[in-house]
């Protein structure tokens, strides 16, 4: 392959801040993004050539932007595979991830059932629709969680059953159809990212523990507190998991590691992943832009840790809506060892995701490298941040 610069431009369904940062990542290699999105100032239109302003599944939108670009992909779950695939075929561009692991992904059931065919280990799991079909696996599984098949995300769309009494209820919060998984009492949880290339290169990123609180990424760790033993079988699953999926790109592979050292996979993101975004700072190339090199089949770059790293997500620490002004900045500023992103989202609202630090290993003598400090470090900076007056 012969690469010149300037490159080509990126189509991306989808604005948010994977956008974003996919694009400020995309920059410094010669490549220019068009997003779509909803929104109309989306946050990734400060970093973006042009933004399109419309549905994810609006058909005249797919096309408009598949026009003005050399390849396609997405950010976010909602974009409509079939579109893609027609919109790619119309103005003969490619589009990754494959538009069906898309498709797989987007059904929580479809995609457990893939996996599990696949001989991939994931967690007891059953389609439900009724209360008392979800009552009867309550009681057999002595508790579930509960997962919308379709448009979860951040823990939203989640709920767990506990006693078969709350069936109805749960059924009800979630809309209906939908896959009960047998509770794991999990030791911790991991995640992988994993990237495919040109050709099926496929490489994998250090394991990362993921901190939740209330369904909602936290922090996480990398590499992770485990043992060597469960990290080493993190990454073959992980592997195993990439060879499994079709089309280049990155992918973020969730997984439980149970009391016995075993690994399930949880879930599976067509795309970059918030248990990712250590990588900007922590590995030699980030998730973001090997997402680019990657659907663009440029060679992949080395995915090797370069120092510890804890990411701590900052969240809307408000109760009700309100204009997005981040008080406390300088507290991160003046921290040597921490980097600060911003998403650019003009509305803070409980829990919504507004921005995440990094702190590495590699300044600061109060940190060291050691992952214990790291992480309470991480918290306290994030702590001195409020969008509360």
């Amino acid at each position: 392959m012969s690469i010149t610069l300037p490159g080509p431009t990126l189509g991306v369904v989808g604005g948010g801040q994977l956008g974003r940062m996919l694009a400020e990542a995309a920059s410094p290699l010669g490549v220019e993004l068009i997003v779509l999105d909803p929104t109309p100032d989306p946050p990734a239109a400060p970093v973006v050539r042009d933004t399109i302003v419309a549905d994810f599944d609006d058909p005249e939108g797919i096309d408009a932007l598949a026009e003005r670009v050399d390849a396609l992909t997405f950010e976010i779950e909602l974009a409509d595979p079939d579109l893609l695939a027609e919109a790619a075929a119309k103005h003969d561009i490619p589009v990754h991830p494959d538009p069906d692991t898309l498709r797989t992904i987007q059904d929580k059931l479809v995609q457990k059932e893939a996996l599990a065919e696949a001989g991939i280990p994931v967690p007891e799991f059953v389609g439900v629709a009724t209360a008392e079909g979800l009552e009867r696996v309550a009681e057999e599984f002595g508790g579930v969680m509960l997962k919308a098949r379709e448009g979860g995300y951040d823990g939203r769309g989640n709920v767990p059953v506990e006693e078969p009494t709350d069936a109805a209820d749960a059924l009800a919060e979630v809309g209906g159809h939908a896959m009960a998984e047998r509770l794991i009492p999990f030791e911790r949880e991991l995640a992988v990212m994993g990237v495919r290339g040109a050709n099926g290169e496929t490489r994998t990123y250090p394991v990362t523990e993921t901190l939740h609180r209330e369904e909602i990424l936290r922090e996480s760790m990398t590499p992770a507190r485990a043992a060597d033993p469960v990290v080493a079988e993190a990454e073959s699953i992980a592997r195993d998991v990439l060879e499994q999926l079709d089309g280049r790109g990155v992918f973020g592979i969730e997984l439980f590691e149970t009391p016995d050292g075993d690994i399930l996979v949880n879930e599976i993101a067509p795309r970059p992943h918030n248990s990712g975004h250590w990588t900007i700072e922590g590995a030699a190339t980030s998730q973001f832009e090997n997402h680019a090199r990657a659907v663009l089949g440029w060679p992949l770059g080395p995915t090797d840790l370069r120092t510890p790293a804890v990411t701590a997500n900052v969240l809307g620490d408000v109760d009700e809506p309100r204009p997005a002004t981040l008080r406390g900045v300088e507290t991160v500023l003046d921290a040597p060892d921490a980097d600060l992103h911003w998403y650019g989202k003009d509305e803070a609202r409980p829990l919504r995701k507004m921005g995440h630090l990094t702190v590495t290993g590699d300044e600061g003598p109060q940190n060291g490298g050691d992952r214990e400090a790291l992480l309470a470090h991480a918290r306290e900076l994030r702590d001195a941040l409020t969008f509360r007056e």
